[in-house]
């Protein structure tokens, strides 16, 4: 069995139409999952895709793949391209992320400490059948995440380009967590913006969850193609 988390855009996919929900039960709360014969999936904004960014509860989510025993997540994260070279709609595979402020963490009450990653194992696997099935996937990068709901200001893209290539609100966390709870964790990212700024075109929620359909229905048909690879 996948653990595979992913957001709104994704969630809209046809794949997951006739998955049974399931709610797992986890030391931070109820999460609602959807099962498939190979795929468990985790809506990262729940299943009416209504919990902004700010508010999602990464340590529940993650969790929730803990308990049922399923160790390799493959998340499905939006992104705003920070590089003109990197037109929307795209698809990348980040090998590292920045996530400076707002960390994240199961660890409250203990001295821990983890050197944060993504499962290099997973990564190379994902672009190996990638690279098969000509997903024509960017095959590395680096994710830098911000805080949300809201969007960067310009000069606040212009800064973040100096040190990543996307930038979203959920990667850092949930690789963190993954991390602490010893599953390995990998992402596919669904660029689905220019980052505020980078072009003269305005930047609109419309144009977003435009692209972010166009890159779900995709990344969903790889999914279900790598979940059998993935033995």
């Amino acid at each position: 069995m996948i653990g595979v988390i992913g957001g709104v855009g994704f969630s809209r996919s046809d794949l997951f139409k006739d998955a049974r929900i399931e709610e797992v039960e986890t030391p931070y709360g109820k999460v609602n999952m959807m099962i498939m014969e190979r795929i468990s999936f985790v809506p990262r904004h729940g299943l009416d895709r209504n919990i902004p960014p700010h508010k999602v509860d990464h340590k529940a989510n993650l969790s929730a793949f803990k308990e049922k025993g399923i160790e390799r997540i493959i998340a499905v994260n939006s992104a705003g391209s920070l590089n003109y070279e990197i037109a929307p709609p795209a698809i990348m595979i980040p090998h590292d992320y920045v996530g400076l402020w707002d960390i994240a963490t199961i660890h409250d009450d203990k001295i821990v400490h983890i050197v944060p990653g993504l499962d290099e194992g997973l990564r190379q696997a994902i672009l190996s059948f990638a690279e098969i099935y000509e997903l024509g996937a960017i095959g590395s990068g680096i994710y830098i995440q911000t805080t949300g709901p809201r969007l960067e200001t310009k000069t606040e893209v212009k800064m973040l380009g100096k040190f990543a290539d996307i930038v979203g609100m959920t990667l850092a966390n949930e690789a963190t967590i993954a991390r602490e709870l010893g599953l390995r964790y990998a992402s596919i990212c669904s660029i689905d913006n220019y980052a505020n700024g980078i072009t003269e075109e305005p930047l609109t929620n419309e144009m977003i969850l435009e692209n972010a359909k166009v890159n779900g229905d995709v990344i969903a048909e790889f999914l279900l193609k790598l979940v059998e690879e993935l033995k």
